[in-house]
């Protein structure tokens, strides 16, 4: 059975369909219709019309397909990754999925697509909109969606070394030596974070234990970076490390 969530009845999100085959424009829009909290604005075959209705108007959420004549699916989402809306791929073509979730889109269907798979694709939109912090993109993903300041960064949970907490936000320390803050408390995101991968090691401090390097005294090594390790969590983290 089909369901939605009617918590957001009243906080519509403003739909775009952007695909060059007219026949998809009614798929989709059915599907959308399942969705009393999604509005369908407008559908579009040609790329640039569509660039020029998100520039001028708010729109949440953009289906969007990928190999169209002209400017294709992922060169729109190049152009909006910034400032744009949220965008689920829509296409017929499993060989781009690699660089589309490189472009932080929130998922990625394939035709011909079931109402079931839509609506689990649009729930994700849902929660990842509502975050202030960081959202799971599903159990068996291997990301997670961000909030960093206007933008929704899509982010490998392989390429983050450690979170550190700062007042009323913690920095996200990446591998490639990028870091983003998000306003949250470090608890918070502990729940969150698969307990198999990350672990606590200061009120201030987790980490990725797939990133430690070496552990000297009270500090662990994360690629570089020093990380304090507190007494009250250091034999529980012990008993987590493969120590011979």
């Amino acid at each position: 059975m089909i369901s939605f969530d009617k918590s957001n009845l009243f906080e519509l999100m403003k739909c775009l369909i952007v695909d060059d085959q007219k026949a998809f424009h009614l798929i989709i829009g059915n599907l959308i219709g399942l969705d009393p909290s999604l509005t369908l604005i407008g559908s579009y075959v040609d790329a640039f019309m569509a660039h020029k209705v998100i520039v001028e108007e708010e729109i949440d959420l953009l289906f969007l397909d990928i190999e169209m004549p002209g400017m294709n699916g992922i060169e729109l989402a190049k152009i909006i990754q910034d400032k744009g809306p949220m965008v689920i791929f829509t296409t017929s073509q499993t060989e781009y999925a690699l660089e589309a979730f490189n472009l932080n889109v929130i998922d990625y269907l394939i035709k011909p697509i079931e109402p079931s798979r839509f609506l689990k694709a649009v729930e994700k939109a849902k929660k990842v909109a509502k975050t202030k912090d960081l959202v799971m993109s599903s159990e068996n993903d291997e990301f997670v969606f961000i909030r960093d300041s206007y933008t929704i960064r899509r982010i490998k949970i392989a390429d983050i070394l450690y979170l550190e907490a700062s007042v009323n936000y913690v920095n996200i320390h990446l591998s490639s030596g990028q870091s983003y803050s998000i306003h949250s408390s470090i608890t918070s995101l502990e729940e969150k974070l698969p307990k198999n991968l990350f672990f606590r090691v200061h009120r201030s401090f987790i980490v990725n234990l797939g990133k430690v390097d070496t552990i000297e005294g009270k500090t662990l090594v994360v690629n570089g970076h020093m990380v304090p390790i507190a007494d009250a969590y250091r034999t529980a983290l012990n008993r987590r490390m493969p120590i011979l």
